[in-house]
């Protein structure tokens, strides 16, 4: 396929929400519709996949309609179907990536198997000071802190990690401590807006190691401790030590950022995932860039979440190179980003 596809339908489905979307070229968006389980989980205080798997078959068919009509196209106008693959909650994935082949299959119509933070990182691409490679991707979620180098050439290496708990995660467990409603990581932050940044001195965790790997299971096990030690805590203690944690966790993410940049030359640097959408993160990038000198790009608010405008848009990247998957693509839970499902070359 030489010509890029006009028409592009997304669909996501690798955790506990279920999306649609309808992309025209590269990044006019017609329809963006998430379907979120919140009430689901709630009960529970974190996701359950078995509930997350259910919910999304009862879900997938309707928010894919929606999405059409939104964008007030039909499915015969469909030019490629862009899925989730992966990496993910198996079940989840499945439920997405199956109704995504039988949709392209029935229109005879292009499917690939999007790498879901290859998703995020094409956020990034979807609003305002759009990165050209070489740059750095810092891809922070609830299940992945990383920092990645991307090049012109399409290489993509993996430069550090977390070594346990992804930052995402530890919000959640954190959120869980201060006895914050599901989903933790926004009622965190909210609960940290009136609180002191510097009310508790909470641990910097591998800033003095060299290397860029990061580490924020002993973070939340100093939140535990302090928490422990307090007894119960009013809601002027909760502030601060939400914000004292956060201000801690961002500082670990944006020093680690510097290093990379640093070492590798380079002087930009691209934020993604669900945790690029926390207000204290992106303003203290932003301030730091301005200071160091460096440019730091975020995706749009409303696309730093998982969302299937960003799968649409990977999607369609490489449908444009000529690149669709088999039919017999399988969900994967974990996957390398530097193996985006290398989809078969039908060009």
């Amino acid at each position: 396929m030489s010509i890029f596809p006009q028409l592009i339908l997304g669909i996501e489905s690798s955790c506990d929400e279920m999306a649609a979307a309808v992309l025209r070229g590269e990044s006019e968006i017609l329809a963006n519709v998430i379907h979120e389980q919140a009430d689901v989980h709630q009960p529970y205080g974190g996701v359950v996949p078995e509930l997350a798997s259910r919910d999304h078959v009862r879900a997938v068919s309707q928010v894919t309609q929606r999405a059409l009509l939104e964008a007030g196209v039909g499915l015969d106008e469909i030019e490629g179907v862009a899925v989730t693959a992966g990496p993910g909650l198996v079940g989840s994935l499945l439920v997405g990536l199956n109704f995504g082949k039988a949709l392209a299959y029935r229109a005879g119509i292009p499917f690939v198997g999007v790498h879901h933070l290859a998703g995020h990182i094409a956020s990034a691409s979807l609003g305002e000071g759009t990165p050209s490679p070489p740059y750095i991707g810092l891809v922070v979620s609830g299940g992945h802190t990383a920092l990645y180098r991307f090049d012109s050439n399409g290489s993509i290496e993996l430069l550090g990690q977390t070594r346990d708990d992804a930052v995402g995660e530890a919000f959640d467990k954190v959120a869980n401590l201060l006895g914050l409603p599901f989903p933790g990581g926004p009622s965190l932050a909210k609960a940290a807006e009136s609180g002191r940044a510097d009310a508790v001195s909470f641990p910097r965790p591998m800033l003095k190691r060299p290397g860029l790997d990061f580490s924020y299971s002993g973070l939340k096990t100093a939140v535990a401790i302090e928490v422990e030690g307090r007894g119960a805590l009013s809601a002027t203690e909760v502030a601060d030590i939400a914000a004292s944690f956060e201000m801690a966790a961002v500082e670990s993410l944006i020093v680690k950022s510097c290093r990379a940049l640093q070492e590798q030359g380079l002087d930009q640097l691209v934020v993604v995932g669900g945790v690029s959408a926390n207000a204290c993160l992106r303003r203290e990038m932003a301030r730091v860039a301005r200071e160091k000198g460096f440019h730091a790009v975020f995706p749009p608010l409303s696309l730093s979440t998982d969302n299937a405008v960003m799968i649409a848009a990977a999607g369609g990247r490489l449908l444009r190179e000529g690149k669709q998957s088999e039919w017999n693509l399988n969900a994967f839970s974990r996957v390398p980003l530097q193996r985006i499902m290398e989809p078969t070359d039908r060009a």
